[in-house]
């Protein structure tokens, strides 16, 4: 496989598992995901900033969010974003000591 390929076949996953955080399971809670997988959407919009920085396009870590989640944060937590239950805080809190 070229190079070319590899990136377009590289980015086109990206954008289906955007899609599939975004669009097909907003339900499913960002602290959960990380409790889980050790990485949530807030984690893949920062991977993005970083990657615009690299090749030097400054970015703001709320554009990042936006870029990612296609409206601003703040709207998308007003949408989708629910209380974490004491449990997942708990559990969240004890992975990131």
């Amino acid at each position: 496989m070229d190079a070319q390929t590899k990136l377009e076949l590289e980015a086109a996953a990206f954008r289906r598992l955007q899609q599939h955080l975004i669009t097909d399971r907003p339900d499913v809670q960002n602290i959960d995901m990380m409790n889980q997988s050790g990485f949530c959407r807030n984690c893949l919009s920062r991977w993005y900033q970083e990657a615009a920085k690299k090749v030097g396009i400054e970015m703001s870590k709320d554009d990042a969010r936006e870029a990612y989640y296609g409206m601003p944060f703040d709207q998308w937590k007003a949408t989708h974003q629910t209380e974490a239950s004491p449990e997942a805080q708990a559990s969240f809190a004890k992975s990131h000591t």
